[in-house]
C-alpha cells in the first residue's frame, strides 16, 4: 500500500476544501444576493428534512427513557429521569444525533445533485452564460444548511422530550406539567447556548462538503456516487470533530 501518495491525495484535498471554504466567505458577502434561491433551498433543506427529524427524535427520547430507566430505579432516583434525559439530549445527544441524520440525507442529496450537474456539464453551461454557478448553487445551499439545522435541532429536543414523557408514562403516570417543571428547574443557559451555536458549525459542515464533493465531481455516474457516499462520511467526520472541539471551548470559557 503507497502511504505517501495516499498522504498527498489526503493533503491535496484538504488544500483544495480550505480553498473551497475561502471562496465561500468571498462569493457570500458579495452581490449579487441569490435570496430567492436561498429561501428555496431553506425549505428543500429544512421542511423536508422535518419528518425524519421528528421521527427519529422521537425514538431517541423514547428509547434513552426506556433504556435509562433500570438503573435510575436500581438506585432509587427515578424521580430524576427527567433531568437527566432532558441534560443529555439537550447538550449532546439531540444535536449530535440530529446533524448526522442531516448529513446522511442533505450531505448525500447536495453531493448526488451537484455532482450529476458536474458530469452533465450544466454547471460548465451556467459559467459560459454568465451566471455565477458558485454563488448560486454552493452559497445558497451552504448558508441554507447553516441555518436550517439550529432550527431542526431545537425542534428535535422538544420532540425528543415529549417522546421522553411517553416513555415515563409507560411506567408510571406524569402529568406533562410536571414532567415540564422538572425539565426546565434542572436546564440551565450553560446546557442550551453552547448546544445550539455548535449546531451551526455541523450545518456549515455539512453543506460545505456536500457542495465541495459534487462541485468537484469526475467519471461520470459513478463519480456522482462516490461524491454522495463521501460527502457523508467527510461531514459525519467533522461533526465529531467538531463537537469535541466545541466542548473543549465550552469549559474554558465557562470556567474562566
Amino acid at each position: 500500500m503507497n502511504y505517501p501518495a495516499k498522504s498527498r491525495v489526503f493533503l491535496h484535498e484538504i488544500g483544495e476544501l480550505t480553498r473551497f471554504v475561502l471562496r465561500f466567505f468571498r462569493e457570500a458577502f458579495r452581490p449579487r444576493y441569490e435570496f430567492s434561491e436561498l429561501v428555496h433551498q431553506c425549505f428543500v433543506i429544512g421542511y423536508k428534512s422535518l419528518s425524519l427529524v421528528a421521527l427519529t427524535a422521537f425514538i431517541m427520547g423514547l428509547v434513552l427513557t426506556m433504556q435509562l430507566r433500570p438503573s435510575m430505579v436500581r438506585y432509587g432516583v427515578e424521580a430524576q429521569i427527567p433531568a437527566m434525559v432532558c441534560i443529555a439530549i439537550i447538550r449532546e445527544i439531540g444535536p449530535v444525533i440530529t446533524a448526522l441524520i442531516f448529513a446522511g440525507k442533505i450531505g448525500s442529496s447536495i453531493g448526488a445533485e451537484l455532482g450529476s450537474m458536474r458530469v452533465t456539464e450544466q454547471i460548465d453551461a451556467m459559467e459560459v452564460s454568465g451566471t455565477n454557478p458558485f454563488k448560486y448553487l454552493v452559497v445558497t445551499r451552504t448558508m441554507a444548511a447553516t441555518l436550517m439545522l439550529p432550527v431542526l435541532v431545537i425542534l428535535a429536543d422538544a420532540i425528543s422530550l415529549f417522546g421522553s414523557w411517553i416513555g415515563v408514562n409507560i411506567y408510571e403516570v406524569l402529568s406533562f406539567r410536571l414532567f415540564y417543571t422538572q425539565v426546565i428547574d434542572n436546564l440551565a443557559y450553560y446546557d442550551a447556548i453552547p448546544a445550539i451555536i455548535k449546531t451551526f458549525f455541523f450545518g456549515f459542515a455539512v453543506g460545505i462538503v456536500g457542495c465541495f464533493k459534487g462541485y468537484f465531481s469526475t467519471k461520470g455516474t459513478e463519480g456522482v456516487g462516490r461524491s454522495a457516499n463521501s460527502a457523508v462520511v467527510m461531514s459525519s467526520v467533522l461533526i465529531f470533530i467538531l463537537d469535541l472541539l466545541a466542548v473543549q471551548v465550552a469549559e474554558l470559557i465557562w470556567d474562566f
